[in-house]
């Protein structure tokens, strides 16, 4: 039926804008394509009691359960973040496809005018879209990549007043993110305090499975990680690739973040920073 679609384990996923927008429009097609994420092995579960005895009542798109309890009857949004939102699921799929697909994030203003909708709605969507998309539980493995990096204004673009105590201090009000990124492509961020040994020993410990390859720059707060971790140091004053060990992928990481940081979100709040994409 569409054939500019591309099948991903039975799941037809557009490649586009364009097409996310065609092939979503239909309602049928947002349920068919929610009801197969959510239940891949096509028994539909009931949210509140758990049986499978349920069937579909088409007309208004909802299931119902055949289990006597009080609201038997559910949508597919019931149990997610959809759940309780008057939006339909043409607006969210697209959300999704949208905050998913542009690695240079995606405003909620630039939501609300590709949707049509308030920007109210849109600056919602986006926050629960976002938490979904962190991972929640599980360490990272194989070779991980690790680093820091320091976000916040330059001293250069502030006001006269404010520049002056850059002088004393470069990195005054900026905010430490440490970053760990499994060569895979997964993603951990974390806001940290500061930049002691035993922040980031506890930082890497906590999301990285011991015995994995570790890959860091020289910095002294990473030292000792090795009684854990096939750990292996790259020299920037040096090299700054030697063989397979390297810090590239995760520094092209914070690329992309601060341009995203600067050009779509202009400026973000210290409160908001563990929103970062993972």
């Amino acid at each position: 039926m569409y054939p500019f679609l591309v099948m991903t384990g039975e799941i037809e996923e557009p490649r586009t804008l364009q097409e996310a927008i065609l092939y979503f429009s239909n309602l049928d097609n947002c349920l068919a394509y929610l009801a197969k994420k959510r239940w891949p092995d096509g028994k539909v579960i009931c949210p509140r009691c758990g049986g499978n005895q349920v069937h579909f009542l088409s007309t208004r798109r909802v299931w119902q359960c055949t289990n006597d309890h009080p609201r038997r009857q559910f949508s597919i949004k019931v149990g997610t973040i959809m759940e309780d939102s008057p939006m339909g699921l043409d607006k969210w799929l697209v959300a999704m496809w949208m905050l998913s697909n542009d690695k240079n994030g995606i405003s909620s203003y630039e939501i609300h005018r590709a949707l049509h909708i308030t920007q109210k709605s849109a600056w919602f969507m986006a926050h629960r879209i976002r938490l979904a998309m962190q991972e929640h539980g599980g360490k990272l493995d194989g070779h991980v990549e690790v680093d820091e990096t320091f976000i916040g204004g330059k001293a250069r673009f502030m006001h006269a007043e404010k520049r002056a105590k850059f002088h004393h201090n470069p990195l005054h009000g900026k905010i430490i993110v440490g970053g760990m990124l499994q060569r895979d492509g997964k993603v951990r961020t974390k806001v940290i305090p500061d930049r002691n040994r035993n922040t980031l020993h506890t930082m890497v410990k906590d999301n990285v499975e011991f015995e994995s390859h570790l890959s860091t720059d020289d910095f002294q707060g990473y030292w000792g990680l090795y009684k854990n971790y096939m750990h292996q140091i790259v020299d920037h004053a040096e090299t700054y690739v030697a063989g397979q060990v390297h810090t590239n992928s995760i520094e092209n990481y914070w690329s992309c973040l601060k341009r995203c940081l600067k050009g779509t979100y202009i400026s973000v709040e210290p409160f908001h920073l563990f929103r970062l994409p993972r």
